[in-house]
């Protein structure tokens, strides 16, 4: 994940419970599940763009796994959440549905609890900027970026949201969308369908056929500063990530929600071979900030716009094992050689002495990481 800004936490959260007060079939796939918290105190302001984490219960209830999932309704709303949840089927006979979204899409009713964490996130909404917004999503990754869409219709910004997806039939939150991009001048909302039914054609319900390109983009956007925020599953974030910096946008100027490595979106504009940057580790002088990575033997200059430590090990050509990368799996945990660390995101979990989620953390000083 990448953001313009990075909230930081004051204080460790927990689970509580969150009571199910509507469930909303938004399209052939997706649902909407609304939250209310049981008791009071389990109310918790968000920023535009974070997510929840749930425990859903596997196995007759006698274990569970963590799943994240955006809150899709407005930060202005004070007693609830809403989360929109695309039902993963299995991608193929033999294989398992998906654990989480089908827990909520096939068990879970109207005055069902839920239990959550957070929210969580740095993929947030920058509300100190001026400058105009981009919101480019596909498939359910529209969830945080209407979120977004919400929190912007209430300021003067010019807001464009380009929505990617199959059809109509799968397009979720769309009448929301419209009557968000509606409801005051400098707002525009772009449907890209890539294989519209007959009904779509009929209806005229989507502005452009195909997938998001470089043209599309520069038909839409006329010559700005833009923040971009980007959120989709994998072939659509690579895809678009790299037409915006093939158009010359820069890296601080696109935030994005991405659960892979940060290394992947810029595959696309990697230098070619010839003009290669050297792979020889940056050797740093007596008074940078230095990540030394002990049994890999390498040494480097910390890079202050690496979101994280799991990123910056990744650029440094390493590749630490990863999950959530949002400070909820503990996957990527290391051990803390020597220095000091500060966590952007709190992790879920308590750490032993020495040990430190790289996913959530950037060095405070040089560090030695045992990796």
């Amino acid at each position: 994940m990448n953001a313009f800004a990075t909230p930081a936490s004051t204080s460790r959260s927990r689970f509580r419970e969150l009571k199910v007060v509507a469930k909303v079939r938004e399209s052939s796939i997706i649902t909407s599940f609304h939250l209310e918290p049981v008791e009071p105190e389990g109310w918790r302001p968000f920023e535009a763009g974070q997510f929840l984490v749930f425990r859903i219960p596997v196995r007759d209830g006698k274990d569970f796994v963590l799943r994240n999932y955006s809150v899709s309704s407005s930060p202005e709303r004070t007693n609830g959440y809403r989360i929109t949840v695309k039902r993963e089927a299995a991608p193929a006979e033999g294989l398992p549905d998906g654990l989480g979204s089908c827990h909520l899409h096939d068990r879970i009713k109207v005055g069902d609890v839920l239990t959550a964490e957070g929210p969580r996130g740095d993929f947030v909404l920058d509300r100190q900027s001026s400058r105009p917004v981009v919101l480019l999503s596909g498939g359910v990754g529209l969830t945080p970026l209407v979120s977004m869409l919400q929190a912007l219709a209430a300021t003067d910004r010019r807001v464009f949201f380009i929505h990617a997806c199959d059809n109509g039939e799968v397009h979720a939150l769309r009448d929301e969308v419209e009557a968000l991009a509606a409801s005051r001048p400098g707002m525009t909302a772009h449907f890209c369908y890539r294989f519209p039914t007959e009904a779509d054609r009929a209806a005229g319900g989507y502005e452009s056929e195909g997938v998001v390109t470089r043209e599309l983009l520069q038909s839409l956007l006329s010559l700005d500063d833009y923040d971009f925020y980007l959120c989709g599953p994998s072939p659509f974030m690579q895809a678009v990530h790299g037409i915006l910096r093939e158009l010359g946008v820069a890296r601080q100027r696109i935030a994005y929600e991405f659960f892979g490595p940060a290394t992947l979106l810029e595959l696309a504009v990697a230098p070619a071979p010839s003009q290669a940057l050297p792979t020889t580790p940056i050797v740093a002088s007596t008074d940078a900030v230095t990540v030394e990575f002990r049994r890999s033997g390498r040494k480097a200059v910390w890079d202050p716009v690496a979101e994280s430590l799991l990123a910056f090990a990744e650029e440094q050509g390493l590749a630490p094992e990863f999950s959530c990368r949002a400070g909820v799996c503990g996957t990527c945990k290391s051990h803390l050689l020597a220095g000091e660390v500060v966590y952007f995101e709190e992790p879920l979990d308590d750490l032993a002495a020495g040990e430190v989620l790289l996913c959530c953390s950037k060095p405070q000083g040089p560090i030695v990481l045992d990796m």
